[in-house]
């Protein structure tokens, strides 16, 4: 798969903001509904435990403070479809992934479009203020 090309044409269909990072990585900012934004990274990467190439959707939520109720999220994380919450490097995150081999082009703008409005969601929500 050709993520940057395919990240490029949804961010054109969408009214977005495409970057290129490399090969294997690019961004969108997402255009959401009362003027917000979201970015969203997309990002090929090889599974070690399924020896396969993945492609990992991910936006940040907000710093993570051991004030935040991560058994929320971690209950929130049944109410969604394609997305989770994880903790990496001291910041919370939306993320979901496919295999390539498995994955239409519908899914994936599924899988971004459900990232991006999850994680503005929850960082209104966990921090009252559009910070990223």
């Amino acid at each position: 798969m050709d993520l940057n090309s395919f990240m490029a044409g949804y961010a054109e269909e969408i009214g977005g903001t495409y970057s290129e990072y490399d090969i294997r990585t690019s961004i969108i900012i997402v255009p959401l509904p009362d003027e917000r934004f979201q970015t969203v990274l997309g990002k090929l990467k090889h599974s070690d435990r399924y020896d396969r190439l993945g492609i990992e959707f991910a936006s940040k939520v907000c710093a993570y403070d051991s004030s935040l109720n991560l058994k929320n999220l971690l209950e929130e994380n049944a109410n969604l479809n394609h997305a989770k919450f994880s903790v990496l490097d001291d910041f919370v995150y939306v993320e979901a992934s496919s295999f390539v081999e498995s994955a239409t082009e519908e899914i994936l703008k599924e899988i971004i479009q459900e990232v991006a409005n999850v994680a503005d969601e929850f960082e209104f929500k966990l921090t009252g203020a559009d910070v990223h």
